[in-house]
């Protein structure tokens, strides 16, 4: 079951999707899905009805319509990125720039680690869930699934897929096991592993990243024709419900 609510007072939407439980039974735990930087699009809404479909109650914010890229105009600056006409890539990038801009804002920033912390506030309302939060995020989010984990202390694991970096004076504050995803054509993301590794493994932090050969950034998303990798995104989403399992399993 799928529905939309209002959250922060009515700042924000996000897209919820609930799993069919038999009577008595509990949800398999809850996830905050963090998307990318084309905003609450089909693809996002789809991953958090997979997630439910396997037991996962999945929150899905739409944290980029408040400054303007809502989900249609995420949909055509995705458009225009992927395009395999490279004139309407160059053409397209003044626009890209202005759209994205706001976002740059540490005003945004702190805007939206606040925004997912209501989230983890109302899964923690939720029945049968006692705790067990995870965060997972794609591009833009997996950044912010990085900040999330540094955020909240609830968070038990996070799962983000590229991404910038997290800012490594954060990284003590995470408690999550941390599981990354990255493709190893990612060349800003795989020059700054090294460092997000040592930072991770002096705070005394349960990180490891699984980096797949020959994929680049987005290799996830199946609505992009130009870096999706179907062999690497299936390996990953069978790992990916393992590390949910693992770490969100009932007390």
């Amino acid at each position: 079951m799928t529905e939309t609510i209002s959250l922060g007072g009515g700042a924000f939407e996000a897209y919820l999707a609930r799993p069919t439980l038999a009577t008595g039974a509990r949800p398999q735990g809850a996830i905050v899905l963090i998307h990318e930087i084309w905003g609450l699009v089909p693809h996002i809404t789809g991953i958090a009805d997979r997630l439910a479909t396997e037991g996962y109650l999945v929150i899905a914010p739409d944290i980029l319509s408040r400054i303007g890229v809502r989900p249609q105009i995420g949909l055509e600056l995705n458009a225009i990125m992927t395009s395999p006409d490279e004139r309407v890539r160059t053409e397209g990038q003044p626009r890209l720039r202005e759209a994205f801009a706001p976002m740059r804002a540490p005003e945004y920033a702190e805007w939206a680690i606040a925004a997912l912390v209501d989230c983890v506030d109302f899964l923690a309302e939720q029945p049968g869930i006692n705790g067990r939060i995870g965060v997972m995020g794609f591009c833009f989010g997996g950044t912010y699934s990085f900040a999330l984990a540094a955020a909240d202390a609830r968070i038990r694991v996070a799962v983000p897929f590229y991404g910038s970096p997290p800012d490594l004076s954060l990284v003590p504050r995470i408690t999550a096991t941390v599981r990354a995803f990255y493709g190893e054509n990612d060349t800003s993301l795989m020059e700054s592993l090294p460092g997000v590794t040592a930072a991770m493994q002096s705070a005394g932090i349960d990180f490891s990243s699984r980096v797949y050969e020959g994929a680049g950034h987005a290799f996830f998303n199946d609505t992009n024709p130009i870096a999706y990798r179907e062999d690497a995104a299936t390996d990953a989403w069978a790992r990916v419900l393992a590390i949910l399992g693992e770490n969100l399993a009932a007390d």
